[in-house]
């Protein structure tokens, strides 16, 4: 009798790191992958920040076109100066699109990537089955003794188990 109870808290004890492990791994692999995602944002950032300064160039130059229009001796008329400010404009903003449009699809391309990875995740941590009961017992039995009143101690008793197993099982099923 002294050997196998030994026996199934050494089980216990073992089932306990095993599953530290597993739950220290995921949390590792959480923040590596955090990491990665913090660097895309950057580099996103910094591309976001390119595309600032070039509109801000884009726009200077723009307002000394003008400049230069308005100087210029031969008069053009109000249409053909809107008309070549329009074509100015598209043509400074063509490749701000594009790169916005790039920019887009690789957001996308992360958050696709992301939600993967999430789900790969849920997927795994719902694998990780915790027993429903170490030793064998009911949880049903647990529950039902713990809610006509009787106390932790006389149900670990009754049941032959340990008190700390009782307490899990109230614990996982979020009774106590």
């Amino acid at each position: 009798m002294n050997l196998e109870n030994f026996n199934f808290n050494f089980n216990i004890e073992y089932v306990i790191v095993i599953m530290a492990a597993v739950i220290l791994y995921l949390l590792y692999y959480v923040y590596s992958k955090d990491s990665d995602s913090s660097r895309n944002i950057r580099s996103i950032a910094s591309v976001v920040e390119d595309l600032n300064r070039e509109i801000f160039y884009l726009k200077r130059e723009l307002k000394e076109t003008e400049a230069a229009i308005k100087k210029s001796p031969s008069r053009m008329s109000d249409d053909e100066i809107y008309q070549e400010i329009e074509r100015s404009v598209y043509d400074m903003v063509q490749p701000l699109s594009l790169a916005l449009k790039q920019i887009q699809n690789n957001l996308n391309t992360i958050e696709v990537e992301i939600e993967s990875r999430m789900a790969q995740l849920e997927s795994g941590v719902k694998q990780i089955s915790i027993p429903s009961s170490i030793h064998g017992n009911d949880d049903e039995k647990i529950i039902s003794l713990f809610k006509q009143g009787v106390s932790v101690e006389t149900i670990s008793k009754e049941l032959h188990i340990s008190k700390p197993e009782v307490e899990f099982v109230l614990k996982i099923n979020k009774i106590k």
